[in-house]
């Protein structure tokens, strides 16, 4: 069964790519918005819980109508990233560059220019594929790492996929390799881009996040601390006919402490700064998943505290997903 249910996840992938991008505009849209619609009327276990993680962040004084709201619109941006990124590969690099428009950006030409190397940590949100084949382009590539996917063979596709439009990407494999492949690319002055607050190792950082307590990946923070890269928090989000980023200023590695304490006051500072644009942009926050310990497993979850300034367990080499 595992194998069947394998080979349909490829083909309708495969499927997206052939027919999508080759459908008219406007249908092919609409389409996956439709899509989204069923798919949220459906309540099934990824809306239910996308709507979980959204009334942490919309708060106690928000309705059951203002929810239903948000998540349905969170699914309809979900399904135009998809939609987007089956499309991506008959876009122009004109027309990638005029539809992605970037505050902030003197943040990374500056980091870039440094020659310290750039680490770049965002959330789960927007268009990150748009995204990293607009950087690809202005900043000569970057490299960033993937989670393997089943089958094999839509790991392979989405790795060349990904290749194609300027990306280098390191499988998620839970070793050093990895690590240091990225250490290496900051080492030269170059460009590493990661996706940051889902840790997929379970050996993440502890943080408050939106009242709670979650885990963040230690890679990003613990590359920062490794390599002294420029250690920079983004965030993406929709607008009708772009794809908008905000590149916040630096996030500086703590001037004292232990390596574990450095890692965990950047993770802090990290998800302090993905709360601020989660929560101006909620409906762009694309996790279906469980992210909070007391959803993970509820008898693991710390009683809510006031998270140091320093302090956590050791951090993981490992960076996330």
């Amino acid at each position: 069964m595992s194998k069947l249910t394998d080979e349909a996840t490829y083909r309708l992938y495969s499927f997206g790519w052939a027919v999508v991008k080759r459908l008219p505009e406007r249908t092919a849209y609409r389409l996956f918005e439709r899509i989204a619609d069923r798919v949220w009327a459906r309540r099934g276990k990824g809306v239910t819980q996308l709507e979980r993680n959204l009334a942490r962040v919309l708060g106690p004084e928000a309705t059951p109508e203002r929810l239903r709201e948000v998540s349905k619109q969170s699914m309809r941006n979900y399904l135009r990233y998809w939609c987007d990124t089956f499309r991506l590969e008959t876009w122009s690099q004109e027309r990638i560059d005029a539809t992605f428009l970037v505050d902030g950006e003197e943040n990374l030409k500056n980091a870039a220019a440094s020659g310290r190397g750039v680490a770049l940590a965002l959330p789960h949100m927007g268009n990150w594929d748009h995204a990293g084949a607009w950087a690809a382009h202005q900043y000569n590539g970057f490299t960033t790492v993937a989670e393997r996917l089943k089958p094999e063979r839509l790991f392979e596709r989405f790795l060349a996929y990904r290749e194609s439009i300027g990306m280098e990407v390191l499988p998620l494999t839970g070793g050093q390799g990895t690590f240091l492949g990225l250490v290496r690319r900051l080492k030269t002055g170059g460009l590493v881009c990661l996706v940051a607050e889902r840790d997929l190792t379970d050996r993440g950082v502890p943080v408050r996040f939106f009242g709670e307590t979650t885990k963040l990946p230690a890679g990003p923070a613990a590359l920062a601390v490794a390599t002294g890269a420029v250690f920079l928090p983004v965030t993406l989000h929709s607008e009708p006919t772009h794809q908008r980023a905000v590149i916040y200023p630096e996030i500086p590695v703590p001037e004292e402490g232990t390596r574990e304490e450095k890692v965990a006051a950047l993770c802090q500072s990290l998800a302090d700064v993905f709360e601020k644009g989660i929560a101006e942009h909620p409906a762009d926050w694309h996790m279906l998943q469980k992210l909070w310990l007391s959803d993970l497993d509820p008898a693991k979850a710390p009683k809510p505290t006031a998270a140091p300034e320093y302090g956590g367990p050791a951090a993981g080499d490992e960076p996330g997903e």
